[in-house]
């Protein structure tokens, strides 16, 4: 989610991300550590076989070490601190990182939602997280040692689908994450889209209802105020709804039964089917793919939005709307190939299975 007073980032605008390197230092024979040799606290230049992927998000972070080919060696998980502070939420991003890394592993990628100036490695706006003008990359990169790849959380997903997920090869994608809030990846003639300013994709701000209920981001009538997981289940309970449910996983299983869920959860998905179409006439995408946390709801997602968004297009047929293989672990995964790219190592032997398996 963004503020209209949140600042420009000053990116690239290439979709480049940043890449930062541990500083070359003895080891141990008079010998320095180049690129090419495994570095961390007290690493050897052992074969490197791993990398570390961290999944950044407002409520949580997800961590995990992978096997260049893609096996799942370790994964945790995490609180973000967003309570605590800036500092605390650097902290403990770079202490996820630092503890799943073995002495053998070669390189982290981070994936993290906001404004990012991925060349420099700083979080340029990320209200979600309370970040503005934050350090990441060399957080991370002093407490690990290793080079360290930043990607948006969302084109790291789009990126995982592109490989492994429901579109691989697709070269006019649109990918949308619904979890706290909603944003867009997308790729247009196989060229995944950043925009002047790096901030392409804000779907989740995209205006659906003229005058409608009150964003964070100061608009009104905002998509993810409506078809967000966060926003579905603030909009049931403040309906006067049932207190306990705190997730949309939990508002969905109410589903038919509950009278309130389902007018709200038919209220999302169209306004969700409103965006697609407006991106539809505008993209043309050849697939649209929905992924995320509330993406686990399934075809109680994925059949509304796609009657809507075909009510929607009078005089074209819809593109087809999936349910993402890899869910929530999008990002995650994303991440992960971003970090074996940076290595040199290549994913092609990473398979579907074994992604959606993280």
């Amino acid at each position: 989610m963004l503020a209209p007073d949140g600042p420009r980032p000053a990116s690239r605008g290439d979709g480049r991300c940043c890449v930062a390197h541990a500083a070359p230092r003895p080891t141990g024979a008079g010998q320095v550590a180049g690129l090419g040799a495994v570095r961390g606290r007290g690493r050897s230049r052992a074969e490197p076989d791993s990398v570390v992927a961290v999944d950044v998000g407002g409520t949580g972070l997800k961590g995990a070490r992978f096997s260049l080919d893609g096996a799942v060696l370790e994964r945790r998980t995490l609180p973000t601190p967003v309570a605590q502070g800036p500092g605390a939420v650097l902290d403990a991003v770079a202490a996820l990182a630092a503890g799943l890394t073995a002495p053998t592993t070669c390189a982290v990628g981070i994936g993290c939602p906001g404004l990012l100036d991925t060349g420099a490695g700083v979080v340029r706006y990320a209200p979600n997280l309370g970040l503005r003008d934050a350090p990441l990359v060399e957080a991370v990169r002093r407490r690990t040692e290793l080079p360290v790849v930043l990607e948006h959380d969302v084109r790291a997903a789009c990126l995982a689908e592109g490989r492994l997920g429901a579109a691989p090869g697709a070269r006019d994608l649109l990918l949308v994450v619904l979890g706290t809030g909603i944003a867009a990846g997308l790729v247009v003639g196989g060229v995944p889209v950043v925009g002047a300013t790096g901030a392409a994709g804000e779907l989740g701000h995209l205006p659906v209802v003229p005058g409608g209920e009150p964003c964070t981001c100061g608009q009104r009538g905002c998509l993810e105020v409506y078809s967000s997981a966060g926003g579905l289940v603030r909009r049931y309970r403040a309906a006067g709804g049932d207190a306990d449910v705190t997730t949309a996983a939990e508002l969905a299983a109410r589903l038919p039964g509950d009278a309130l869920a389902a007018r709200l959860w038919g209220e999302g998905a169209r306004a969700l089917a409103t965006a697609l179409v407006t991106s539809t006439l505008l993209l043309d995408p050849s697939l649209v793919v929905l992924a995320g946390g509330l993406s686990g709801a399934g075809e109680r997602l994925s059949r509304p939005v796609e009657a809507a968004l075909a009510e929607g297009l009078a005089w074209r047929p819809p593109p087809p709307v999936v349910i993402s293989p890899l869910g929530g672990r999008a990002g995650l995964v994303g991440a992960a190939l971003r970090a074996v790219d940076l290595h040199g190592g290549g994913s092609g032997a990473w398979a579907p299975a074994v992604a959606a398996a993280s």
